[in-house]
């Protein structure tokens, strides 16, 4: 195990270099100046071209990489052109949120996603099973900001039960600690604040998490149906135990070994693809962060961020990967 858990981290390395050169590729290639967008229109030729010495854009792309790939091995991500903070020092606010709202996303996808498979795998062929995978496909295919508008007209303007934006009232005042405000207002005692951020999570959370839980189930109903009829749940039934006790605790441990790897791959996808949701419910994350990079031409931003979210992601699956073998012993790393 730990021999293979080198070889992947050592395998990490030309992912992340292939990335870094592809990211730096394309984002140079998006038209724009950006000393004109630092400066603004009024700015004159001589600041323009002083800024753009002071940035190094005068110089060919290919030292400008290598001058952004030896400051990332000394541990500097970078500098944004528009705040002139570090981006190690800005980015984790950002990324906090969004770990906070793809987690809460995730817990909403998978406890349901997989309660909703085993119920359609139990009850297959019945209305259960037809109801749930029509839940499912219509979970899959309908559009996230639809949904979000969806649930912020219903459920904030309509009903007023939850806020439709931001990540707490500010009129309370919230001092963050670590950045994940739920951990926070643990730590601090304060339940009131507690319940206010928890609220201002559900519908951003419902949002984000329904299509990856409409894929769980369709996942987990394929997998359960498939151990279902495997020989030891046969003879486990003819022992005589219960339904619930034959699949919670035989069938399921098996059937969530391609469970497990849908959401590996959902919890990356929504780690860098949750720009739409944050951007319907104004919560500060990292799509947003990289999204307004993108608004201002903020280059090193724009790098640094996506080449995060691609090593969460590497990491995400490695994670997977190691929990395979503890869900199947069959399984076994050389």
């Amino acid at each position: 195990m730990l021999s293979y858990t080198t070889r992947r981290l050592l395998m990490l390395i030309p992912v992340l270099l292939g990335m870094s050169i592809i990211v730096f590729s394309i984002i140079h290639a998006i038209p724009g100046d950006p000393a004109r967008t630092i400066l603004g229109e009024k700015a004159t030729p001589e600041a323009l071209a002083q800024l753009r010495e002071d940035l190094g854009l005068n110089n060919p792309w290919y030292i400008q990489y290598w001058s952004y790939l030896s400051d990332i091995l000394q541990g500097d991500i970078g500098t944004s052109l528009r705040t002139k903070v570090p981006i190690a020092q800005e980015i984790w606010p950002y990324l906090a949120a969004t770990f906070e709202l793809t987690f809460v996303s995730m817990i909403i996808a998978v406890f349901f996603g997989v309660n909703i498979g085993i119920f359609a795998a139990w009850k297959q062929n019945s209305w259960i099973d037809y109801g749930s995978m029509l839940l499912a496909l219509v979970g899959v295919s309908m559009p996230v900001f639809w949904l979000g508008l969806m649930e912020q007209w219903i459920f904030a303007q309509k009903l007023q039960w939850l806020p439709s934006i931001g990540r707490f009232d500010a009129k309370m005042g919230f001092e963050s600690i670590t950045g994940f405000y739920v951990l926070d207002s643990l730590i601090q005692g304060d339940w009131q604040r507690l319940w206010d951020i928890v609220k201002h999570l559900i519908l951003p959370g419902i949002a984000l998490g329904t299509i990856p839980m409409a894929i769980i189930a369709r996942i987990t109903r394929s997998s359960m149906l498939e151990v279902m009829r495997s020989d030891y749940i046969r003879t486990a039934r003819a022992k005589g135990l219960h339904d619930f006790w034959v699949i919670y605790k035989h069938a399921l441990k098996n059937a969530l070994i391609p469970v497990l790897t849908v959401i590996g791959l959902q919890t990356g996808l929504l780690l860098g693809g949750a720009v739409l949701t944050e951007t319907i419910f104004g919560w500060p994350g990292i799509g947003q962060y990289i999204y307004n990079a993108i608004s201002y031409r903020d280059y090193p931003v724009i790098q640094s961020g996506i080449l995060v979210i691609a090593t969460l992601f590497v990491f995400i699956n490695l994670i997977v990967d190691l929990l395979y073998a503890y869900i199947d012993p069959r399984i076994h790393y050389k």
